[in-house]
């Protein structure tokens, strides 16, 4: 279904009945990254899915999509569907946004899970990384996209994933060179969410693998710890929702059924 935020069409789609479960896909991704999960998540709960500003079928709004813009694009559509209070899943770039989302309206949310995400800002060391890819993929879209999708993955799954990767990498590729610029210089400037995270009166939970090449395991663990979140720890990388598929479900079913 398609509805319009500002000058942005915003496509999300609604499968199931019952407590509404909000989904948000991560950078360069879309909503069908969620497909293998939704049949089992909507067995007793309404599931929204969404594509963020700049991703899959949803338009830009600009070259700077800060977390907060990305909040109020799922706000448009919340409010459309008349939903007050929901429990919400994000991930990577979609757990930055649950955040943003939750401090807008922190009454709103019942229960917060940040899969293969973190509620810290960006480290210079990553703001830099960021800069040199915006000013690739300036110049070799193509090239840069695809060698980001296979960095997601912990290198050893990288052969056994090959088709699913390369099949994620025309997916990423649907993103516009203009989405890819705004997510990431939103990234840059996102807050670090730690300590709202901690204080939040929502159930929070926390995934994270352990071979994740983009964020540091224990770190994310010791996030977990200080805010009194429950910590599931995967086997995987950055890709639950594929390298950890069988043991992410049950994982996800206990988040929302909780």
């Amino acid at each position: 279904m398609i509805l319009e935020h500002k000058s942005a069409k915003i496509f999300y789609s609604v499968t199931g009945t019952g407590e509404p479960v909000v989904l948000l896909h991560g950078f360069l991704e879309s909503s069908t990254m969620w497909d293998n999960l939704i049949e089992d998540l909507s067995e007793k709960n309404q599931v929204i899915t969404i594509d963020l500003l700049g991703h899959g079928q949803t338009d830009c709004l600009g070259y700077v999509h800060t977390m907060t813009d990305f909040a109020n694009a799922v706000n448009t559509v919340l409010n459309h569907l008349k939903i007050s209070t929901f429990k919400i899943i994000g991930h990577s770039l979609g757990g930055y946004i649950a955040l943003a989302l939750a401090e807008l309206n922190p009454n709103a949310i019942k229960s917060l899970c940040l899969m293969n995400s973190t509620t810290e800002a960006d480290s210079k060391d990553r703001i830099d990384l960021r800069n040199r890819a915006i000013k690739t993929a300036k110049k070799q879209y193509t090239g840069l996209v695809s060698m980001s999708i296979s960095n997601l993955f912990f290198e050893e799954n990288r052969k056994t994933f090959a088709n699913k990767i390369e099949a994620l990498k025309i997916e990423a590729l649907k993103t516009p060179v203009q989405g890819y610029i705004a997510a990431q210089e939103g990234m840059k400037i996102r807050p670090n969410q730690t300590e709202f995270f901690k204080t939040a009166k929502f159930n929070k939970y926390i995934i994270a693998g352990k071979k994740d090449p983009v964020l540091d395991f224990e770190t994310i663990k010791n996030i977990s710890l200080r805010c009194n979140a429950t910590f599931i720890g995967l086997k995987g990388g950055h890709m639950s929702q594929i390298e950890d598929l069988a043991d992410l479900k049950p994982a996800l079913l206990q988040f929302v059924n909780n």
